[in-house]
């Protein structure tokens, strides 16, 4: 998700959203302790979900300061409300803030309503420093990397004390559900392509292969969508957002996510370097060697069922939603699935039976086309 991307001058109509300004005033006052001016509503970017976001900027009176004083908080406005139990996302909130990891504080959470008046953590993101400072990416990518490692040890120990935040397990059911919601929308949806049963009956078969081996993997907590977008750069240190998903999943998951993130794509020569640096932080928690050879298949593995789940959502939003603003990273994301088939021999079955339902993955290159 990239909610935190702003439209500075789209104000949403008064259907779009469940408040108003004389609202956002009675529900802000009590939390800042004081009067406030006015108010301005910003729509920000949609994601792929069914949450709204709206950044909020508050002005003190200026009778009270002597000088009007812009503030900001963002509004998450939930699918619909649920006032009779507490979102996943205030949950898995409070959980990862007792173990003093970067998420935004909950400022009121209006269950009536459904929503969540979040800390506003800004609008840069790991994706905006990629493009802006690329001689500084390795060490962003880093202080992210450090972020999967304090996941992958001291929150997933302390999850048994908080098991009534309930993380559900990435199993082979689940891993596997994804992989029909691709080829309902991107192979017979966007591609239109026209599969024989027994196509799509060996099709099943193989992506079933692929989700069996890795939810038979170690699980360990993970954020579940550890990309660019969701890491806002706040000063020196990054902020986790769009959490409230987090599963129980292979180690490989959110580093794949990172590494093979379908907004920004790394030279080859970084991505191995940083698994490197990746593998390196691990065995110095874990004081114990990870070896090398068996790691790199789960996570060539896992970046190819990661990767197609990412188009199937992509088509998804275009093919339901008319959302196109996802196409354009359905070519790059498609390429480190072909380069990931073709470089491993273990995945050359897989790869051939693939290639009926998506012709591209047997393909030099070229841009993605609309239907």
């Amino acid at each position: 998700m990239d909610a935190f991307n702003a439209e500075p001058r789209q104000k949403p109509s008064a259907p779009q959203r469940r408040f108003d300004e004389d609202y956002l005033k009675s529900r802000l006052e009590p939390i800042v302790k004081e009067p406030i001016a006015r108010v301005e509503i910003f729509a920000l970017q949609g994601d792929a979900s069914d949450r709204r976001y709206f950044r909020v900027h508050y002005f003190r009176d200026a009778a009270v300061r002597g000088a009007a004083e812009k503030s900001a908080v963002i509004v998450m406005q939930q699918k619909e409300p649920t006032p009779e139990q507490e979102s996943d996302f205030n949950r898995i909130q409070k959980f990862l803030a007792r173990l003093k990891m970067p998420v935004p504080k909950i400022l009121h959470h209006d269950t009536e309503r459904g929503l969540l008046f979040l800390e506003d953590g800004g609008d840069t993101h790991l994706a905006d420093l990629a493009r802006t400072s690329p001689d500084s990416i390795v060490a962003w990518y880093q202080k992210a990397i450090e972020l999967i490692v304090s996941m992958q040890t001291r929150v997933t120990k302390n999850i048994q004390p908080h098991r009534p935040v309930g993380f559900p397990k990435f199993d082979g059911e689940k891993l596997m559900w994804e992989m029909d919601f691709m080829m309902e929308h991107y192979v017979t949806g966007f591609l239109r392509r026209k599969l024989s049963r027994e196509e799509k009956s060996e099709i099943r078969a193989a992506l079933l292969g692929l989700c069996k081996t890795l939810a038979a993997e170690e699980q360990v907590f993970t954020h579940r969508d550890f990309h660019s977008r969701n890491l806002i750069v706040r000063e020196e240190n990054l902020m986790l957002i769009d959490f409230q998903d987090a599963r129980m999943g292979p180690r490989q998951y959110d580093l794949v996510s990172l590494l093979k993130d379908s907004y920004v794509v790394l030279k080859e020569e970084t991505r191995d370097e940083l698994l490197g640096y990746y593998l390196q932080r691990m065995e110095q928690e874990e004081g114990r060697r990870i070896p090398r050879s068996p790691f790199r298949k789960v996570f060539d593995w896992m970046s190819v069922q990661r990767n197609l789940k990412a188009i199937g959502t992509f088509a998804f939003q275009y093919m339901e939603h008319k959302n196109d603003r996802y196409l354009e990273y359905i070519d790059p994301t498609l390429r480190y699935i072909r380069d990931t088939l073709h470089s491993r021999p273990d995945l050359e079955p897989l790869c051939q039976t693939l290639q009926s339902a998506i012709p591209k993955l047997n393909a030099s290159g070229g841009e993605i086309s609309r239907p």
